[in-house]
């Protein structure tokens, strides 16, 4: 059995997640909210352009906190939550703060689960997009 210890999500790698998603959303013309939270679900770091809409700190802290518990792209997940799909009970059924809203991207360090971010503010797939390349940015 493996003992291979990975390193966790720094300080350091939560403002580059959020440095890299805010410069692609700002390169679209969208202001956006950025959660960065560690293996454990909680928040490393956390910030929200000024012009953005408020709502958006608590979606991107939810999406972020979907893609983690799932350790799944909030956008792969969307489906499954409409009537008919695998986990149609889900949104409802736990007393957690899951959002199935494209955003939320784990991050992954040599295979292994270390984070999650989460981006809110812009479209769907714009905030998916700026996710992944932040989280792309890491490796």
């Amino acid at each position: 059995m493996s003992t291979t210890t990975v390193a966790p999500l720094t300080i350091e790698d939560a403002e580059l997640l959020i440095v890299t998603a805010q410069r692609a959303a700002e390169g679209a013309g969208v202001t956006v909210s950025v959660t960065v939270l560690d293996a454990g679900g909680q928040l490393l770091a956390f910030r929200r352009d000024d012009r953005s809409v408020p709502i958006s700190g608590e979606t991107s802290t939810r999406k972020a906190y979907t893609a983690l518990q799932l350790d799944a792209p909030t956008a792969e997940l969307v489906g499954l939550v409409q009537p008919g799909g695998l986990f149609h009970t889900l949104p409802t059924a736990l007393d957690r703060p899951l959002l199935f809203i494209a955003g939320g991207v784990p991050v992954h360090r040599d295979g292994r689960l270390i984070g999650a971010i989460g981006v809110g503010g812009g479209a769907p797939d714009q905030d998916h997009g700026f996710a992944t390349e932040a989280a792309r940015a890491l490796v």
